[in-house]
C-alpha cells in the first residue's frame, strides 16, 4: 500500500479513493522571528510532511499567493485586502499585536511632530508596515514627510534622514540597541496604533485560494488545523523555541521568549475590528474599499 504524503489526505489516516490523486497543498513560509512559532510546531507534530513548503520574503509569498502559485501562504494584510475577492483568511491565525509590538518602529531624531517635510528612510518594502508608519504620522501627528526607501542600517540611515521605519530584525535591534546607545527616539507602530485606536493591529493573517478551498476543503481545514497547534504548541513550549532560536539568532532567549508572547497571533472579532479600521482610514488611497469584506474559512 502507498501511504507517501501525495496519496494519503493529511489526517485522514488512510488513502485516496482510487483515481484521486491528492497533492500536498502548496504552503509558503517566511523564515522571519515573527512567524517562528507558527511553523515550529509542525515538525513536532509530523504535519510539515503534509506541505509542499515554499520559502520567501512576505511580499512575494503574497504575490504567489496572489498569482495562483501558492494554495495558501501568509499574505501581509494590504496585499490580503487588496485581493479579498480571491481568498479566504483562517480564523484564529495572524501575525499581530495588542499594543507594543517591538518589531515596527519609527526611529526618530526629533520629535514626531517636527517630521513635515522632513526625509524620512523606508528600511522596508513591507507595504503594510509603511502603510501605518504613514498613516499616523499623517493622522497622529499632522506631517507630511518625504519618503524614500534604502537599505535597513539605521546608523546610515540617520546619516541621510531625520527618521526611519524598520521592521522585523532591523526593528528589534533598533529598538532593544541600536536607538537607545546612539541617543534616538524609537516609537513602537504598534503601541501607537493601539493608543490612538484602542484597537489590535493585523501584519499579516493566513489565506487560502477560494478556488482551492472550494476545491480542496479537507486540505484546506486540516492545515489551518495544523497551524493552530503548532502555534499552540509553540507558546506553551515558548522557551524551548527562544533557545533554540537564540543558537543562529543575534538575541538571546530571554528576548526571543518577550518577543514571541508581545506578539498577537490571534485573528479574532478584536482584531478584525483593527482590520476594519485600517480599511476605512486607509483604503480608498491604498487600493481597495474602505468597508472591504473579509471573509473567513467556515463562515
Amino acid at each position: 500500500m502507498d501511504n507517501s504524503p501525495e496519496n494519503t489526505l493529511p489526517g485522514s489516516g488512510g488513502t485516496q479513493r482510487p483515481g484521486h490523486r491528492a497533492e500536498r497543498p502548496r504552503v509558503g513560509h517566511i523564515q522571519f522571528l515573527n512567524c517562528l512559532p507558527l511553523y515550529w510546531g509542525l515538525a513536532r507534530t509530523g504535519t510539515l510532511l503534509d506541505m509542499e513548503l515554499s520559502k520567501d520574503t512576505p511580499e512575494k509569498l503574497s504575490e504567489q499567493l496572489v498569482r495562483g502559485d501558492l494554495d495558501i501562504a501568509p499574505v501581509t494584510l494590504v496585499e490580503f485586502l487588496k485581493n479579498a475577492g480571491d481568498l479566504v483568511a483562517f480564523p484564529d491565525l495572524a501575525v499581530g499585536c495588542d499594543g507594543p509590538v517591538m518589531s515596527c518602529v519609527i526611529v526618530s531624531q526629533v520629535p514626531l511632530d517636527q517630521l513635515d517635510g522632513a526625509r524620512v528612510a523606508l528600511g522596508s518594502t513591507s507595504r503594510t508596515s509603511v502603510r501605518l508608519a504613514q498613516l499616523l504620522l499623517a493622522e497622529r501627528h499632522g506631517v507630511t514627510p518625504e519618503y524614500f526607501t534604502c537599505p535597513p542600517d539605521l546608523g546610515l540611515m540617520m546619516q541621510e534622514a531625520d527618521a526611519a521605519v524598520l521592521i522585523g530584525d532591523a526593528a528589534l535591534r533598533a529598538n532593544l540597541h541600536d536607538g537607545p546607545r546612539l541617543g534616538l527616539d524609537v516609537h513602537d507602530l504598534g503601541a501607537m496604533w493601539k493608543e490612538w485606536t484602542g484597537l489590535p493591529f493585523v501584519f499579516a493573517v493566513w489565506a487560502a485560494r477560494r478556488d482551492y478551498a472550494a476545491r480542496e476543503p479537507e486540505m484546506v481545514a486540516e492545515a489551518h488545523r495544523a497551524f493552530l497547534a503548532s502555534r499552540d504548541l509553540s507558546l506553551t513550549e515558548v522557551d524551548k523555541v527562544a533557545e533554540q532560536a537564540a543558537r543562529w539568532e543575534s538575541f538571546d532567549k530571554d528576548v526571543l521568549a518577550r518577543y514571541f508572547t508581545t506578539l498577537d497571533f490571534r485573528f479574532g472579532p478584536d482584531q478584525l475590528g483593527g482590520v476594519t479600521e485600517f480599511a476605512r482610514r486607509v483604503g480608498p488611497t491604498t487600493g481597495f474599499p474602505a468597508d472591504v469584506q473579509v471573509a473567513l474559512l467556515g463562515q
